[in-house]
């Protein structure tokens, strides 16, 4: 029954009135070409699945499971990085990531409390596929951004089953975003925040970026601070926290991946963050090209950077064009109201058509 109504949930948001994503309302960010789908999956091997709870009047929350190729992680590990902006949160496996450079389980995004339970059912999934019998030590990577504004956080209802479905339902092709999965309780901007999605060609590679949106600052887009146009009394906080996942199939090593994850940063520095102190801003990075032959050499990585700064950009708009008004927990938070930032970039040149 539990898992019927996962299901039923996610049609019936995906039911509500369609919202279009940045590029379809007229605003191109940078200079590259995005992938087909403009989106993380459009990474080779990339799948992104999620499960959305909504339960009464207080749950409003989820898990985001971004699985870098369907194989069995942990014997076939990928490169992978993590970038710290600011560190006001709980990026479970962090360190053995940092130190050996690989990522060896799917990356899960959920809700703050519910790290350690949905860290609990990624590693009963992880023992339990064929290879893995005899193994005793697992990393698992789970990330969060806090949804206890609209969500009944402390009762920390993301569990066992939600996670599997999530795993279960991973797929390649267009990924749901808006208020879905981890991004179910987010609040963006003093807006409804959640899951956004984008990718760049980088040269002969492809960049996605995934983002889980739950932070505050003076919201621009495409250069124009239609935050202080839009804000409210009692909108906007600074505080909150943001994961960007990237995905990429070039031939980097972990530390140019890291250096890769660092310039997420500059594409939320476009969108307006504060950085704030109570903002726990993380990136997560990973390649899957595993094999062998010549790395991506310092002198090219440019192009990489640039493709993960707008790509980061664009997915923080997608997150918050898509996402729908949301109430839960006693509390609503608007959309973000699409047609007027059209008109404001419109009047500001920053849409032409």
């Amino acid at each position: 029954m539990k898992t019927f109504w996962l299901v039923f949930v996610t049609l019936w948001l995906t039911a509500a009135e369609p919202r279009p994503r940045a590029r379809e309302a007229g605003i191109v960010t940078g200079i590259l070409e995005p992938g087909p789908l403009n989106a993380i999956t459009d990474v080779g091997g990339v799948k992104v699945g999620h499960a959305t709870l909504v339960r009464g009047e207080r749950v409003r929350t989820g898990v985001t499971a971004i699985l870098p190729h369907g194989g069995n992680l942990f014997a076939q590990k990928v490169p992978g990085a993590v970038f710290v902006g600011n560190g006001f949160g709980k990026l479970m496996g962090s360190t053995q990531v940092e130190e050996l450079g690989e990522i060896e389980t799917p990356v899960l995004l959920t809700s703050t409390l519910n790290v350690p339970r949905v860290a609990d059912a990624l590693l009963d999934y992880m023992l339990a596929l064929p290879g893995n019998e005899n193994v005793r030590s697992i990393n698992p990577v789970v990330a969060e951004t806090n949804d206890g504004y609209l969500n009944d956080i402390r009762g920390r209802h993301v569990g066992r089953e939600e996670v599997l479905a999530a795993l279960g339902g991973a797929k390649d092709g267009a990924v749901e975003e808006g208020s879905v999965g981890a991004g179910t309780g987010t609040v963006a901007f003093g807006w409804k925040g959640g899951i956004g999605t984008a990718s760049r060609r980088a040269g002969g590679a492809m960049v996605g970026v995934l983002v889980q949106t739950n932070y505050g600052g003076d919201l621009t887009i495409a250069g124009v601070p239609v935050g202080r146009e839009l804000r409210r009394a009692g909108q906007g906080s600074k505080d909150g926290s943001v994961i960007v996942v990237i995905a990429t199939d070039a031939a980097v090593d972990a530390r140019n991946l890291k250096r890769m994850a660092a310039r997420s940063m500059m594409g939320l520095g476009r969108t307006g963050a504060a950085g704030s102190n109570g903002s726990g801003d993380y990136a997560i990075a990973f390649t899957t090209n595993r094999a062998p032959g010549k790395l991506v050499a310092n002198d090219a990585m440019s192009p990489l950077f640039e493709a993960v700064i707008e790509a980061t950009e664009e997915a923080v708009y997608n997150s918050l064009f898509k996402a729908g008004t949301t109430e839960g927990n006693g509390r609503r938070v608007e959309a973000l109201p699409v047609q007027r930032v059209i008109e404001i970039l419109k009047a500001r040149g920053a849409i032409v058509r």
